[in-house]
């Protein structure tokens, strides 16, 4: 006997029953053993007593059989287009009611010896059970709007409870504690409930399979579809290889969304209204959930692995940071909503992801001191200016410390494998025990690029030059991190000053090598020269002046404080002494002529010639005749 109007969207159909003791019988008794028990005992005690309970019996079946008949989806076309929780909400309780009673009465029926009795109540028992299917289809089709998962996660979490819709006389009395509810509430919580009737009476009845199985295919379909509407959608790891990095970023911000949505609220309020539906088995509710959210959940959190099975590109770091650190914040929650033995797969799938990007993030921030310290590129940076290696890995470092909360967690307790290096640097630097994990791992990525500068700065033949390259690639290396909130607090002051000293030290370097031979070719301030030794001191400054001016006028210093401050100190080192070398012995060479050619530079123009340094151009001295031309644009008289 089947329904004879067939369910939409694959809705499940009663099969019929013999007319025996089926399975009905014996799961009710589970469920009722007490009450079988007495109620077998009652019925051999005396038969007066059993009589009674006959009595009592037929009075049941006959009041079932009424309000049953009157419900048969075959009896008549009225019932074939009119559903019970909606024609009545009041008829619909009766009907309920009469469901148990008949099966208590199918209780005493499996002892006794009335057989067309039991005949009687099994056919009405399938006609209640085809009704309830039935109804319970209806409602779940009816209220998808209001039974969305959204909906039902945020008034399963507010502070708010409602009145159990069953014990409402009618709508008018269904509120929120001090205050009316809305229509769609309203519909919401008497949906809920007429589904919690329904599946509690069909699941003690023995017909628990057909009930899961309408409800499984409706709320399946709703739950996929907002995975759909969310983004979400199933890839394989050859089809996020091949994607381009701007299609590739799209997507991943897209599940950062979808993700958070899906856990807190599809997920979240499925599970609130599976465990409500079916709260009378906690079995049921568990299996029930989980086929419901398996497919869409396992795709979700699968999603993250095929982002780590991809190459694994030093710039891709940064993504699976924020899927990391999404995961880890919904983290509370998948456990909370994936909670049970049969989710478990689930929730375990979702922290497979998680784990497999914390190792990917290691994987790949090794991968990037291998890649500085194999850089192997003989760039000769022009002037002695800020190498590429130094910008890109500033850049990505100071971008890292943006994560320092994330790379915290994962790089706790997992050092570099194998780097005996990193683990003296560690000791060294954190000795104290106090210095965070993600603290030390940048500290010691900025020291591999400052050994890789130095091995670079060998590749200039002019000493003097390296010195300026280290003084330059540091100063930016300082900078960029004073410049960088997240980086300067997690490097400290400490680390900051000690740098800024060996900047220093280069530039103290740099001058010394520099400058050494212009000023060596001055006497000392005590000497008594002759005019002769007095015109050679002049041709040897001019030409070693000339010389120093030629190469660092395309020298470079890019930051403007550097700059200055090195051109301060050589004019403070400088003048003074070619001041005093001037005023002494062109009074001495008055009388000499072409004077002109001797003394090239007056001291005047020497500190305008400094200013010429470190921009990048090439310019030569001029003779003093000419000092009205700009610095640049002098040229050596011959």
């Amino acid at each position: 006997m089947m329904l004879s109007e067939t369910p939409k969207s694959g809705a499940a159909t009663l099969a019929p029953r013999k007319v025996t003791p089926s399975r009905f019988f014996f799961q009710s008794t589970k469920t009722n053993s007490s009450s079988s028990h007495s109620l077998s005992s009652s019925c051999t005690a005396s038969t007066p007593s059993r009589s009674f309970s006959l009595l009592m019996m037929e009075e049941n079946i006959a009041i079932a059989e009424s309000i049953i008949t009157k419900w048969d989806p075959n009896s008549s076309s009225y019932t074939k287009i009119t559903f019970l929780f909606q024609h009545s909400r009041k008829e619909a309780k009766e009907f309920l009611k009469s469901v148990n009673y008949l099966r208590s009465a199918m209780h005493v029926l499996v002892g006794g010896s009335s057989a067309s009795k039991l005949v009687l109540a099994q056919n009405l028992m399938q006609t209640a059970m085809k009704r309830l299917e039935k109804e319970f289809y209806q409602i779940l089709s009816a209220n998808r709007d209001h039974l969305d998962p959204e909906s039902v996660s945020s008034r399963s979490s507010g502070s708010a409870k409602f009145y159990n819709a069953d014990e409402a006389g009618s709508e008018d009395e269904l509120e929120i504690v001090g205050e009316s509810i809305t229509e769609v509430e309203r519909a919401s919580a008497f949906a809920m409930s007429d589904l919690k009737s329904i599946a509690d009476c069909m699941i003690s009845s023995g017909y628990g399979i057909e009930c899961v199985k309408i409800y499984k295919i409706i709320r399946k379909s709703i739950v996929d579809g907002g995975l759909f509407r969310l983004g979400i959608q199933q890839f394989k790891s050859p089809q996020v290889h091949k994607m381009d990095l701007e299609g590739l970023e799209s997507i991943l911000r897209n599940w950062m969304d979808a993700v958070k949505i899906a856990v807190k609220a599809l997920f979240r309020g499925e599970k609130y209204l599976c465990d409500h539906v079916f709260s009378a088995s906690e079995n049921i509710k568990e299996s029930c959930f989980y086929e419901i959210t398996k497919e869409g959940a396992t795709t979700l959190f699968r999603f993250p692995e095929l982002i780590v099975k991809n190459k694994k590109a030093p710039e891709r770091i940064f993504w699976q940071l924020e899927i990391y650190e999404a995961v880890s914040d919904l983290w509370p929650e998948i456990e909370s909503i994936f909670d049970s033995e049969s989710t478990q797969a689930i929730k375990l799938q979702a922290l497979s992801s998680w784990l497999k990007l914390s190792d990917s993030v290691r994987t790949i921030l090794s991968d990037f001191e291998s890649t500085i310290q194999k850089d192997s590129s003989k760039i000769l940076v022009f002037g002695g200016g800020i190498h590429p290696l130094t910008q890109s890995v500033m850049n990505y470092v100071s971008s890292l410390a943006d994560y320092y909360g994330v790379l915290s967690d994962i790089l706790a307790d997992h050092p570099p494998p194998g780097n005996s290096s990193f683990q003296e640097f560690k000791s060294v630097v954190s000795d104290d025990c106090s210095t965070p994990e993600v603290s030390v791992h940048l500290a010691w990525l900025i020291l591999v690029l400052l050994c890789k500068l130095d091995i670079k700065a060998e590749i200039y033949k002019d000493v003097s030059l390296s010195y300026l390259f280290l003084a330059n690639n540091l100063h930016f290396i300082v900078e960029k991190v004073n410049n960088t909130p997240n980086l300067k607090l997690l490097l400290g002051k400490d680390w900051v000053s000690e740098h800024m000293k060996k900047v220093k030290l280069y530039a103290s370097n740099y001058e010394t090598t520099a400058w050494t031979k212009v000023l060596s070719s001055l006497p000392e301030r005590s000497a008594d020269i002759s005019p002769e030794m007095a015109k050679e001191c002049f041709r040897k400054f001019n030409t070693a002046f000339e010389e120093a001016y030629r190469k660092q006028t395309s020298w470079i210093v890019e930051d403007g404080k550097l700059r200055n401050d090195l051109k301060v100190s050589i004019s403070q080192k400088l003048v003074p002494t070619y001041q005093e070398f001037y005023d002494t012995y062109m009074v001495m060479l008055s009388g000499e002529k072409n004077m002109e050619l001797l003394a090239r530079v007056s001291p005047n123009d020497l500190g305008n010639y400094l200013s010429d340094l470190f921009h990048g151009t090439s310019a030569s001295v001029s003779s003093t005749t000419s000092s009205s031309l700009v610095p640049s644009q002098r040229c050596f008289l011959i």
